[in-house]
């Protein structure tokens, strides 16, 4: 009996490890495929990934060509043309009694502080007008009035600057335009000069207010002339000079008190220079004398004639390098900048 049970014992040991065994077979074995699959969809994953990838670049690719076949816009404007297609050309001047400044103004919605640009190209210079100014309110209306849309049909961007003689001073044009050219430089970086007098007005809008490679005087004739030259060599009214030929002259003399001869002096700084006067054609630089009398404070300069004969001699330190003044005020107004100053 103890032998029979023993052997069933062992018989039962025996079974049982089989059982172990073969279950450990079959969990390896379960193992084994499972992992296989999973090998099998990882690759799966990743192909798909690589797939995804690969259209991803493709698109960029065919993005960056169409990208690279449109046409960009260009982020500075073209130069505007030498010649405006606004121009009209010749044109008969009225002065309104009744005009005021208010008017003015909305006729000129697009200027701001005196100041102008084109809005559909870019101009070619950046010019300052400048214009000394004592007592002649309506005369400046009038210069206004014709001025800044004779400048915006130019296509010019420009600042007008009014430089007004306050105290009861002799007046002294030069001094005021030397003023106007060192305070306007302190507002921008201009390149042409306009040294403009209250009372002429343009009549004809192909008379370009640009500056040239030579000084250039913009009155050939005025209606108080016949629209003749007023003598040979005859240099004001209105006058054009870049900033280095201004400079190099040392700008106008500082020592003309009242009425004339510092025009005449700035044409002998330019000769002492090697520079020469330039004009434009005499059908085309006409302007129109608003008529006034001489004012108080501006009579004839009784000593030009002797500063004339000195400008060899003192033009090097008469000018732009000792013009002292006191600045009473700057006035940004909106059709130009009003500069006050004494002497």
């Amino acid at each position: 009996l103890n032998s029979h049970v023993f052997h069933l014992f062992y018989k039962f040991k025996v079974l049982l490890l089989v059982t172990l065994c073969l279950m450990v077979l079959w969990a390896m074995f379960s193992y084994f495929v499972d992992s296989r699959q999973e090998i099998t969809k990882a690759k799966s994953v990743v192909d798909d990934f690589r797939k995804v990838t690969s259209l991803e670049d493709s698109q960029k690719e065919e993005k960056i060509m169409s990208i690279a076949k449109v046409p960009t816009v260009k982020s500075l404007q073209q130069h505007c043309p030498a010649l405006s297609p606004y121009l009209r050309g010749a044109s008969k001047l009225t002065f309104k009694a009744s005009l005021t400044l208010e008017e003015v103004e909305k006729e000129n919605p697009q200027v701001s502080k005196g100041r102008y640009h084109p809005t559909e190209c870019s101009a070619l210079q950046h010019v300052a007008i400048l214009i000394p100014h004592r007592n002649r309110e309506k005369h400046l209306l009038y210069l206004l009035e014709h001025l800044h849309p004779f400048l915006q049909r130019q296509q010019l961007d420009y600042g007008i600057y009014v430089i007004h003689q306050a105290g009861s001073t002799k007046f002294n044009r030069a001094k005021l335009l030397n003023v106007g050219y060192l305070e306007a430089l302190k507002e921008a970086n201009w390149d042409c000069f306009i040294f403009h007098d209250v009372d002429l007005v343009p009549e004809n809008d192909f008379n370009i207010y640009t500056c040239d490679r030579q000084p250039k005087h913009l009155v050939v004739g005025r209606n108080n002339t016949g629209y003749r030259l007023r003598y040979q060599g005859y240099f004001g009214g209105v006058t054009a000079l870049t900033r280095d030929q201004f400079s190099k002259v040392n700008g106008f003399s500082n020592n003309y008190w009242g009425w004339g001869g510092e025009d005449d002096d700035l044409r002998i700084r330019v000769e002492i220079q090697k520079m020469r006067v330039v004009r434009p054609s005499a059908d085309v630089a006409r302007y129109t004398m608003i008529f006034h009398k001489r004012d108080h404070g501006n009579e004839e300069n009784g000593e030009r004639m002797k500063l004339l004969r000195q400008v060899s001699r003192t033009w090097k330190t008469d000018g732009l390098n000792s013009c002292s003044y006191k600045l009473l005020s700057v006035e940004h107004n909106p059709l130009y900048v009003n500069i006050t100053v004494d002497f």
